[in-house]
């Protein structure tokens, strides 16, 4: 714990656990405001916006390394304005000034370091800086500021100038045939499978990331052609991945990602935003392949959830930190006479399960738990049965999780985002129905009524929520999560106020956010605060695009409420990235979602009478992810519902695609017939 400083600066009094981590450095940090900008005016000199996040543990070192140094701070204090940032709380800056660097030819990541003219036009940028380095570089600029001005201006405003083009010309974006054939799906898959490693699972590279919406339309793509490759990779990925260092197998989650490319050594923060789409991803493949792991990992996770991350109201919070007593990782590590002590005679068996040395697996003679083998393969080299082997290790796990709790526990940024709120709202939906377990609904529940009542005064959605007060104005990513997890939560419960709820979202994102020149969304609303440039999201990265999904969205909802310009709205603007998606599928790969729901009919699934919500889950044991699903047990005045009226003592399911419906049936065993000729 650090000892009490006497310096306070502004970001004292903010409500972000990250900037409440440097309140005390001596650096004279701002919040990104008025303040702080008018100041750099008045007083004519450089902004440095530094942008990180609490979870992030390179962030912590330069802090300790220069932030919290007086002669550093001195440097800073003399000749810059100094803007400290939450990425998580201002994804709108981060995005400008990640791309501005990206421009400059420059790394991007956090902690992203950036150089700004008074009117806050970026010249130059970086990412981490040890003390000298960063020391060099300070003087460097304040010099270049002071006798090379005309030139750091003119670069600036090309910079700037970057910024505001056009995503529609800068990416070829142009409107194509709204066809799409299984010809496409053939073309990017071959393309996507050359970065497939195929021993270990993901990409073929290291670092490791989840990368979700890869395997998500992996499991489409397998789910529209019968490709089987497809179906390996992910199921390769996902049980190398639970197997890996990067699953807490003590405690459920995963972390942000590995430094190598074995799923061994993570970054020990876990993320909200990850946790969320695996619960997505797991419950999915669970639907295919029903592998015992697959439902631990669902269990495991929602319990880590439950334990650690959700707010009495019913929010979850943000992230808990890779570092605990300033060590990262220290919190989930083991020495070897640490576990002989906890696991007892066992301690044999138990090294060769998770991989464990004497003299540690990793750094410092630690290890950590990873496994190299799977429960079949590992029981059978040990003349064990799986259920024995299933015996030992909950018994391993529950020592290990009672020797570990008493450790101090990594730090957690408690403020709630509404977009990362959304995916997790959408990722219990998921896990909720394959599993069917009601405590994962009520929890559902219990989310989306918080971000009703919590982030949404009735006029707007907000993005974050921390002491009881919800701040910034919402975005893109915000509105378009909540509506994916609030179209989820209908269609487990077929509670219409969800969806009546996502519709409102839809028609304000439509008027606040929507581009008429470009036929895209941007990612801030026309009412937020006026930036440098007025950004759009569209490549999907470790979080899909804000427009990708919400595209996804329009085409749902189009075909839930027979509104004919959602749908063709979803084609032609998938049409549109067509080109760019078979050229490289990795970072595109959620409008590949978007994309092969449009390669066969779309299922309309409408269930009406007494057992609709039966009905409903016996639907959903089968994996057809392009459908959507509609029902009531009541009469309704949705228009799939509204000549569907329940028929006294029965319950009939329709099917429709592209407006031709086939004959009603109360049998889900012939829906599912039905279901296998649209293909």
């Amino acid at each position: 714990m650090k000892a009490p400083h006497a310096h306070t600066n502004r970001l004292a009094s903010e409500s972000s656990p990250y900037l409440l981590q440097h309140a005390h450095n001596p650096v004279d940090w701002f919040p990104w405001g008025e303040e702080a900008l008018q100041k750099a005016l008045s007083e004519d000199k450089p902004i440095l916006v530094s942008i990180g996040y609490s979870a992030c543990h390179w962030c912590h070192v330069m802090e300790h390394e220069c932030f919290e140094q007086q002669d550093v701070a001195d440097v800073m204090n003399t000749s810059f304005i100094n803007i400290k940032i939450d990425r998580e709380e201002r994804p709108d800056i981060d995005q400008i000034y990640m791309d501005a660097t990206t421009a400059m030819g420059l790394r991007g990541g956090w902690p992203l370091n950036v150089f700004l003219t008074p009117d806050a036009k970026p010249f130059y940028g970086g990412t981490y800086f040890p003390k000298e380095h960063w020391l060099n570089l300070l003087e460097q600029v304040s010099n270049a500021y002071i006798n090379h001005r005309e030139d750091l201006v003119k670069s600036a405003e090309g910079f700037t100038e970057a910024l505001n083009q056009s995503d529609v010309n800068k990416f070829g974006l142009v409107d194509e045939s709204e066809s799409f054939r299984h010809e496409d799906l053939d073309h990017a898959y071959d393309r996507l499978s050359k970065q497939f490693d195929l021993n270990m699972g993901g990409m073929d590279k290291a670092p490791k990331f989840p990368m979700s919406s890869i395997y998500l339309w992996l499991l489409r793509d397998y789910a529209t052609t019968g490709r089987q490759g497809a179906l390996e990779q992910v199921i390769r990925t996902l049980d190398k991945m639970a197997m890996g260092g990067i699953y807490d197998t003590v405690g459920g989650g995963f972390a942000r990602y590995s430094v190598d490319g074995e799923w061994f050594a993570p970054h020990f923060e876990k993320m909200l935003y990850d946790n969320g789409q695996l619960l997505s991803l797991y419950s999915e493949a669970y639907t295919i392949t029903k592998k015992p792991l697959y439902k631990e990992i669902i269990l495991e996770t929602y319990s880590w959830l439950k334990r650690e991350m959700i707010s009495p109201e019913g929010g979850f919070y943000s992230a808990l930190d890779a570092d605990s007593e300033g060590i990262e990782g220290k919190f989930y590590c083991w020495q070897y006479d640490e576990l002989k002590d906890i696991i007892g005679e066992d301690i044999t068996l138990f090294a060769a399960y998770y991989s464990i040395t004497q003299t540690g697996n990793w750094e410092h003679g630690m290890n950590i738990l990873y496994r190299k083998f799977a429960d079949a393969e590992f029981a059978a080299m040990h003349n064990l049965s799986e259920d024995s082997l299933g015996n030992y290790t909950q018994q391993w796990k529950n020592r290990l999780f009672a020797a570990r709790d008493p450790r101090e526990h990594p730090g957690l940024d408690d403020k709630i985002l509404a977009s990362w709120n959304g995916i997790m709202l959408k990722g219990l939906c998921d896990a909720y129905r394959i599993l069917g377990d009601e405590r994962i609904l009520n929890t559902a529940l219990l989310n989306a009524e918080f971000i009703l009542t919590k982030l949404y005064d009735g006029k707007t959605l907000y993005h974050s929520y921390k002491n009881k007060k919800a701040s910034i104005q919402g975005f893109l990513e915000d509105y378009t999560f909540v509506i994916e997890g609030y179209l989820a939560l209908y269609e487990v419960s077929l509670d219409e106020q969800w969806l009546r709820h996502s519709i409102k979202f839809v028609n304000q994102v439509i008027d606040q956010f929507y581009d008429e020149t470009e036929g895209l969304f941007f990612y801030t609303s026309s009412d937020s605060e006026k930036l440098i440039a007025r950004k759009k999201e569209i490549f999907d990265n470790v979080i899909p695009a804000s427009n990708s999904s919400l595209a996804r969205n329009l085409y749902h909802l189009g075909k839930l409420l027979v509104n004919d310009d959602w749908i063709e709205y979803g084609k032609k603007t998938a049409s549109r990235f067509k080109k760019a998606f078979l050229a490289d599928p990795s970072y595109l790969s959620n409008w590949g979602c978007l994309m092969t729901s449009m390669v066969s009919p779309t299922a309309e699934i409408v269930i009406s009478g007494k057992d609709s919500i039966q009905v409903r889950k016996e639907i959903d044991r089968i994996y057809h992810p392009n459908k959507i699903i509609c029902g009531s047990v009541e009469a309704s005045t949705l228009p799939l519902l509204v000549d569907r009226k329940p028929v006294p003592d029965k319950t009939l399911i329709y099917l429709c695609f592209d407006k031709t419906c086939q004959l009603p049936t109360s049998s889900v065993s012939e829906l599912l017939d039905q279901l296998k000729h649209l293909n």
